[in-house]
């Protein structure tokens, strides 16, 4: 099997791709993130997991690179990370009651030959209606100003939804594992 090389620093990624039980090591992808004029969520996912893939690339290398991205989209609101208190107490009051649609973009690029992979997966979070105090309690215990959409799914985050809808709820934490496998697999990474 070739060396698999995940281009992202995000210890949230890191900790997901490790449930599959594969070695693999991890590279920071120095990427300008900012969407094209009239760039759709999907698109700018996908092309921002492929673009993550290749700034991973190293001349002369063989590996089986992953990159990927997400987004939250509120409408047609692009829900960035809050990075303060403030800027997520922001987020969860605008969500309430709501449902928030997060895009992640995957890509598995063999760099001895080329192929790249692209995927996006689809997941939607339905909020409860909340009051000020929960939203404080939970940003206090929690302080997730590095998720886009201001919580952590697989934290005390489930107390703020109503339910969710899409195929792999790891897909919200930021790598879609279950698709990772399928294009794994199309590489002749057979799991388990």
């Amino acid at each position: 099997m070739h060396p698999l090389v995940l281009a992202s620093t995000s210890p949230f990624r890191r900790a997901l791709l490790g449930k599959l039980g594969l070695p693999f090591s991890c590279r920071s992808p120095l990427t300008d993130e900012t969407p094209l004029p009239g760039e759709k969520a999907p698109d700018l996912v996908a092309r921002l997991a492929a673009t993550k893939a290749q700034a991973a690339c190293r001349v002369g290398e063989t590996a089986l690179i992953i990159g990927s991205d997400q987004v939250a989209l509120l409408g047609e609101q692009i829900l960035g990370k809050p990075l303060n208190h403030a800027n997520a107490t922001a987020q969860l009051r605008l969500c309430c009651g709501r449902a928030v649609t997060f895009y992640t973009g995957l890509c598995l690029l063999n760099s001895q030959n080329g192929r790249r992979q692209v995927v996006v997966d689809r997941f939607k979070v339905h909020f409860r209606h909340l009051n000020d105090d929960q939203i404080e309690r939970y940003l206090r215990r929690e302080q997730p100003y590095q998720c886009a959409g201001s919580f952590k799914s697989e934290g005390l985050g489930i107390c703020l939804f109503e339910r969710l809808e899409g195929d792999d709820p790891n897909t919200l934490v930021g790598l879609p594992l279950i698709r990772l496998v399928e294009l794994l697999d199309n590489e002749g990474v057979t799991l388990p």
